[in-house]
């Protein structure tokens, strides 16, 4: 796999973003965003974004926080999140920034079918996924995995073209049943074309290897299977107009 480091302006920073693809292969592929949990652009979610794009798409790690900053974890990574939650707006311009840096570079290489577009994010970066697609933009499909839900700014009618699939834990101490409920009436009144999966007694960041934060969030191999499975056939799907 191919992996290259791109620089990039994302609203008020420059973001340090990865494309990451098969370069063995000549064929143009759809194009596939993913957006990280709250420890920014590091090898374990490049490495990830290897394995989710395989010989099927042109993968786009994108920068939340700019100026290649990351994290090892608590406190730091929750300071860099909350500046970048508390405001909306430059959040969804960082993250509309990585869209469009995605589908340029893919481009102007000549991989990637910039008909077909997807978004997965993981955590911080679910959240940062739904904001894109809250703010109308043009892509297939957005998979949220056990994200954060809640948002200042919800979608009104019509905005969201995406097809949206979100899959949690039924006991995600970080965004919980009540976050899951509002996030439906929101989609609902937005007229949004969704799915919400719950993954029973699972907690936060189930399908991320490194994870282990007792009563908080842990890997679980069985959820993290199904999960790339299914979203993988989401995607599909939606670049096929079946949903």
């Amino acid at each position: 796999m191919a992996v290259e480091r791109i620089k990039y302006q994302a609203g008020n920073v420059i973001g340090h973003g990865a494309l990451v693809w098969n370069d063995k292969i000549t064929t143009k592929r759809p194009l596939l965003l993913v957006m990280s949990n709250w420890l920014g652009v590091t090898d374990t979610i490049i490495k990830r974004a290897e394995k989710m794009a395989g010989d099927k798409y042109i993968a786009f790690v994108g920068c939340m926080y700019g100026e290649g900053k990351t994290a090892e974890g608590p406190p730091e990574s929750e300071k860099l999140m909350m500046a970048v939650r508390s405001d909306r707006v430059e959040g969804r311009k960082r993250v509309n920034a990585a869209l469009q840096t995605m589908i340029a570079e893919a481009d102007k290489r000549g991989i990637g079918d910039s008909s077909k577009k997807a978004a997965v994010g993981f955590c911080f970066g679910g959240g940062n996924v739904l904001e894109l697609a809250r703010s109308g933009a043009d892509l297939d499909a957005v998979v949220c995995l056990h994200g954060d839900l809640a948002t200042t700014m919800p979608a009104k009618k019509g905005d969201i073209k995406a097809a949206i699939f979100v899959l949690h834990g039924s006991k995600d101490p970080i965004a919980g049943q009540a976050d899951r409920n509002a996030l439906e009436n929101e989609l609902d009144a937005a007229g949004a074309n969704w799915q919400m999966l719950t993954f029973g007694g699972r907690l936060h960041s189930f399908a991320e290897e490194e994870t282990d934060m007792p009563g908080v969030a842990k890997f679980d191999a069985g959820a993290a299977h199904q999960t790339y499975r299914m979203l993988d056939d989401f995607i599909q799907d939606a670049f096929a107009k079946r949903l």
